[in-house]
């Protein structure tokens, strides 16, 4: 039997370093190859001497590699991977992806090599070199990688260019999600994908025990404590990723701000950000309805509040709000400021969205009130913390909409952690009775597939069908058709009796059922006369006619009334005989006789 082979090297009961190997059809497809944030040591990146065997480069062992969307624990290992551990296959992404992409990356770099001082990593050269190896796929395109592997990119919604990936070799496929957002938010709209029933779905998990409350209420209490804070005279720090939360909390504040006349000073990280506002405008198409309609009259990302963040405003007296990067405070400017006013219990951090384990950001939401940023370097937090969920991902009833919207045969459960993973698929095996597995960092998961079994239907079997049918088939009910199946090579038909004793020139033989029916409410004195009337009107495509001895025959159905000596019977035997060659329309004249005929009124 067929199988499906998938093994996390990243994001198996845990969130970071998304990296998922699937061995689909004899192909091997890389999902993702992304960085964890939690770790500064080898683990940052997967481990990818489990696929080589430290012997040889990946171009040996991989087909293509796919990029859901550009967050580095989605992309940041990828010139590790195919510049330095080396491979030369193609890469796909979107359109956005692949321009955001080398930016972020070339922004981790700085960061991890001229301000941390590490050697062992990628150049910008090599930023430059793995995207020559990128190709760039349209939504709803479907692309060749070979001649046998073919894969279509998905709206998903979560960041500008984030799609989910459907791969098909023969008759079994995976959609892998990638990120993704059941729900539209203020500049991006809801995941979509088609009813493509694949064999199996990975989907992420990061929310796998939440169901969110109104995002209204969320975007009301947001603004409460903001306004709070300043007209207490105290700063708000946002840490946030450049793209993605960053342009939706921009967008609200931009309003509030209008609207309340506020004159307190809104900053926000400069340099990812122009460019990030700039990659708003140029895929203007991948945004939602409202701003695509609005753009030419307005473009919502031109914010008049909202202006670039120097260094030397960290110092600055009195109150304001600052975006800052990057979102988990695992490092760069959003860390630096932290540092600054996390000990005046008159600011305040809102933390938007999730924070792996192992960040600064974890350690103050887990409820942690003296950290050590480095040896020796321990700091007291007496500023207010808040964590109020604008997350970009789906919440457990999203999952599950997803799982109802594609139809998957098998689910599998990655980049989450494992208690919540648990829940969520005991869930999904009560609730949709499908297997469900999440497998860890450098499990195999092995599913056996079944194969369509294909079968051709031949026209005049199914005209014959229709005739019997009477009235015009409804294609969303399941029917059966009986016929001979004829198996040539590895092509199957289901044909006529009478073709398939012509097309193998075999004699045909007459094989007859005979079988007696009760047919209730009709006296036998007038039962052929009035069953004859009733059959012609029910079965108007079949010639319907009466014999020398007063029997009713039906093409090759023949049937006869049993007499009865009880005068006061209120119902008739009904002897009802059929050729095989008739068999679906003697079964058809069984079931109407069964059910009686039609009451008169008088």
């Amino acid at each position: 039997m067929p199988e499906i082979k998938i093994v996390p090297l990243g994001a198996g009961q845990d969130v970071g370093r998304s990296c998922i190997i699937v061995s689909l059809g004899g192909k091997n497809i890389m999902l993702d190859c992304g960085m964890h944030m939690g770790f500064n040591d080898e683990r940052r990146f997967p481990y990818f001497g489990y696929i080589t065997g430290g012997m040889s480069t990946l171009t040996e062992h991989i087909d293509c590699v796919i990029i859901s969307h550009f967050h580095l624990d989605h992309c940041g290992a990828l010139p590790y991977m195919s510049e330095m551990v080396g491979f030369e296959g193609p890469i796909y992404m979107t359109h956005p992806t692949k321009a955001i992409c080398p930016i972020l990356l070339e922004d981790y770099r700085k960061i991890t090599v001229d301000r941390k001082g590490e050697t062992d990593f990628f150049t910008s050269q090599m930023i430059k070199d793995c995207m020559k190896k990128v190709v760039a796929v349209n939504l709803h395109q479907t692309i060749h990688v070979d001649d046998e592997l073919e894969i279509k990119a998905y709206y998903a919604g979560h960041v500008l260019g984030a799609a989910m990936f459907y791969m098909k070799v023969g008759s079994d496929s995976v959609l892998y999600t990638g990120d993704y957002n059941m729900t539209p938010d203020r500049h991006l709209g809801a995941a979509w994908v088609d009813k493509c029933r694949p064999s199996l779905l990975i989907t992420e998990s990061t929310y796998a025990t939440t169901i969110r409350d109104s995002k209204r209420c969320r975007e009301r209490d947001f603004l409460k404590k903001v306004h709070e804070r300043i007209e207490d005279g105290g700063k708000v720090l946002i840490p946030v990723f450049a793209l993605g939360r960053a342009q939706e909390l921009c967008i609200l504040l931009e309003s509030y701000w209008d609207r309340m006349n506020l004159k307190v000073p809104i900053y926000f990280s400069t340099g990812l950000t122009n460019k990030a506002t700039e990659y708003y405008k140029l895929f203007i198409t991948w945004t939602n309805q409202k701003i695509k309609n609005t753009f030419v009259e307005r473009n919502m990302f031109d914010f008049k509040h909202i202006k670039g963040f120097n260094r030397a405003y960290i110092e600055n007296p009195g109150p304001m709000v600052v975006f800052a990067t990057p979102g988990m405070l695992h490092g760069g400017l959003s860390l630096e400021i932290f540092k600054k006013w996390c000990t005046n219990e008159k600011n305040m951090i809102i933390m938007p969205g999730y924070c792996v384990a192992g960040t600064v950001g974890n350690k103050i939401l887990s409820g942690m009130r003296k950290i050590e940023l480095k040896p020796g370097q321990v700091v007291e937090i007496k500023m207010q913390v808040q964590y109020m969920s604008f997350s970009a991902h789906a919440d457990a009833k999203g999952i599950m909409q997803l799982i109802r919207m594609c139809e998957p045969e098998n689910v599998m459960l990655v980049h989450g952690e494992a208690v919540k993973m648990e829940f969520l698929a005991s869930k999904i095996n009560k609730e949709l009775h499908l297997p469900c597995f999440k497998p860890a960092n450098g499990e195999t998961v092995t599913i056996t597939t079944n194969p369509p079994i294909t079968v051709d239907a031949s026209m005049k079997l199914l005209s014959k069908h229709r005739q019997v049918a009477g009235t015009t088939p409804n294609p969303k009910r399941i029917k059966t058709i009986h016929g001979t199946v004829l198996i040539k090579g590895n092509s199957m038909q289901l044909m006529d009796q009478e073709e398939a004793m012509e097309e193998l020139d075999i004699p045909k033989h007459e094989l007859r059922f005979t079988s007696t029916v009760q047919v209730p409410n009709i006296h036998h004195t007038v039962a052929t006369a009035e069953l004859m009337q009733h059959l012609k009107k029910s079965l108007k495509s079949h010639n319907v006619s009466s014999t020398t001895d007063g029997s009713i025959l039906i093409d090759s159905v023949l049937l006869r009334v049993q007499s009865s000596d009880d005068e006061e019977q209120k119902s008739v035997n009904v002897l009802v005989s059929w050729s095989l060659h008739d068999e679906d329309l003697g079964t058809n004249i069984m079931d109407l006789l069964k059910v009686g005929l039609p009451v008169r009124t008088s």
